[in-house]
């Protein structure tokens, strides 16, 4: 029997163990993918620190994935070997509970996610639902096209999603793994992009992706500055602390949101400074398939692209430990297959 090498956590707060194991056969409704990128997200210290009660373990994490289809399963109509694909965060959705008939696939009462209710995109071969796979553009690289079905997915969608019109002030807060992306998104969509961050020396690279202002939150008052400009129609905040999300949500126009997508355990809201100019502050879910493939070809239309620290598949716990320490700049990738 053919075998494959995955790389595994055995139980909670275990190191990755590299095994072979043997390839898995497709069943009903889902495709086998060769897989040959696969993002490193903070998301997977889920899997490896047991934060999510009764994963079955030995588990394989990785939810940004890009490979090719090799094999379906039967009652699999529209999908075939050959084809580029990538799987993200959402793992799939059974079509027939009450938010999937309503269309809100998202909160699929039965719904999984990649890497965590199955095996993900550590390894040389993982097997998906169909529904949670999104095609991919023949002429996106692999190790390019992985951090997009989850950082580049969440940014784009929610930025599709807010409201916003082409020539709105829209900041975003953070230039880390979702900010960089986001600040792209945000000048291909033709907002008027604000970077918001620590330090003036971020100030070269958040023009550089297309912010037309900065503002160091160090030395400015972010949310003064922000109303200066007559306040933005959009806040998107991919930085994880809800300090920093406290203090920008006075930049928020009338009739704005604060769209927060960094997970943040905590944050304080003026519920007076939401009453008086309609102000809201809202989460956004990443996305499910079709909305990754909307992100990839956006991207490569666009030229978004993600900025990455490439390991190669032996070396799995140090690109683990590398996300970790929040010192890549700025998406860590997984080179498995060709």
């Amino acid at each position: 029997m053919a075998r494959m090498r995955v790389a595994q956590v055995s139980r909670p707060k275990r190191p990755f163990e590299i095994v072979e194991r043997p390839i898995p056969e497709p069943g009903p409704g889902t495709v086998r993918i060769k897989v040959q990128a696969c993002g490193i997200c903070h998301s997977d210290s889920i899997v490896k620190e047991g934060l999510f009660p009764n994963i079955p373990y030995p588990r394989v994490p990785g939810h940004e994935v890009a490979g090719v289809i090799d094999a379906v399963g039967p009652g699999v109509p529209g999908w075939r070997p050959g084809q580029k694909v990538g799987v993200g965060w959402n793992g799939g959705y059974c079509g027939y509970c009450d938010p999937c008939r309503r269309g809100e696939f998202f909160a699929c009462v039965r719904g999984q996610t990649t890497g965590i209710s199955y095996d993900g995109g550590y390894g040389e071969y993982m097997l998906a639902p169909a529904s949670a796979v999104a095609l991919m553009p023949a002429d996106l690289p692999a190790a390019e096209a992985a951090p997009l079905m989850c950082a580049g997915l969440t940014t784009f969608n929610a930025l599709r999603n807010s409201g916003a019109r082409p020539g709105d002030v829209v900041a975003v807060l953070g230039l880390g793994g979702l900010g960089h992306l986001g600040v792209q998104y945000a000048a291909k969509m033709g907002f008027h992009t604000v970077g918001i961050a620590r330090g003036k020396d971020k100030e070269p690279l958040a023009r550089k992706l297309g912010a037309a202002v900065y503002i160091d939150s160090q030395a400015q008052d972010p949310a003064a500055e922000l109303l200066k400009l007559g306040g933005a129609k959009v806040i998107l905040a991919t930085a994880t602390s809800g300090e920093a999300m406290s203090a920008v949500q006075g930049g928020v126009a009338p009739n704005g949101t604060l769209l927060i997508v960094g997970a943040a355990e905590s944050m304080t809201v003026s519920p007076i400074a939401l009453l008086t100019t309609n102000r809201s502050v809202k989460g956004w879910y990443s996305g499910t398939a079709i909305d990754s493939q909307d992100t990839l070809s956006f991207s490569v239309r666009a030229g978004v692209r993600p900025m990455n620290e490439t390991y190669p598949f032996e070396r799995v716990a140090e690109g683990y430990d590398r996300m970790m320490s929040g010192k890549a700049r700025f998406r860590v990738v997984l080179t498995i297959g060709g």
